[in-house]
């Protein structure tokens, strides 16, 4: 689905499960598909080795770039091991001083997204992380996101106070937020996905369909086309309309 919208890469998300949950949140009771436990769910939702392998051969089939969100030093190191372009941070984890310093410690590209935090924890965590190629999501972190929390101003302060790409990570309904993140300078567009949001799952509600994506895909292209260049010119296109409508012999100003 991502691959045929025209999407660049899918991202994931691994998690050791005992290390990221507790045995009592584990062992709390929650009805799913995979049983009657939260610890049910969490096992049956997690990818493994033969999964992600698959995930790899399959993405590289389709010229596809591929990464995930690691919620603990175990799933780093077993992400680690394809070898991908970066590691994503999820802004659950930016105040994990230890995890973000076990990151960088890769050495490669870092994408940190800065939901549910203040500016003060967003800085902390850039200070970590100092001295690595890093781009920042703004993201609202509820599922879904309500218009008037989305604050797409802060995509442009971010970006001016750290002078990093900034990008924007969406859970509203619909996507025309999602585009106007463009022109307000995101470089980088993160949406869920969904086949169908019938289906079952926690985050349908947040998640986009097949022809929402399509549509995203392009409205985001046009609008990277209207953005253009920052430096004003008579373009070869208006010639002929200026020499069409242009009064002759209009008054010339020069300032002395």
């Amino acid at each position: 689905m991502a691959s045929a919208a025209g999407c660049n890469a899918v991202k994931f998300q691994k998690r050791t499960i005992e290390t990221v949950y507790s045995r009592e949140e584990l062992a709390r009771a929650r009805e799913s598909p995979f049983g009657l436990t939260n610890g049910d769910l969490k096992r049956g939702l997690e990818f493994g080795l033969y999964e992600y392998h698959e995930i790899d051969r399959y993405c590289h089939d389709k010229n596809l770039t591929w990464f995930a969100s690691c919620w603990d030093e175990g799933s780093v190191d077993f992400i680690d091991q394809f070898d991908l372009p970066c590691f994503k941070i999820a802004s659950a984890s930016l105040t994990d001083d230890n995890l973000l310093r076990y990151i960088a410690c890769k050495g490669k590209p870092i994408i940190l997204s800065t939901g549910m935090s203040t500016a003060r924890e967003v800085e902390r965590a850039v200070s970590i992380l100092d001295q690595h190629d890093i781009a920042l999501m703004h993201t609202c972190s509820t599922y879904p996101s309500r218009t008037e929390e989305l604050n797409l101003r802060v995509i442009a302060t971010l970006r001016d106070r750290y002078g990093i790409p900034v990008g924007y990570s969406g859970h509203e309904g619909g996507i025309l937020s999602s585009i106007a993140s463009v022109a307000l300078g995101a470089s980088i567009v993160e949406r869920h996905i969904t086949l169908d949001r019938n289906m079952w799952g926690s985050d349908q509600a947040a998640s986009i369909e097949v022809d929402e994506l399509r549509a995203m895909v392009r409205g985001i292209r046009e609008i990277e086309m209207a953005l253009g260049e920052s430096t004003k010119r008579l373009l070869p296109s208006e010639v002929p309309v200026l020499e069409k409508l242009r009064r002759v012999g209009a008054v010339v100003q020069v300032a002395s």
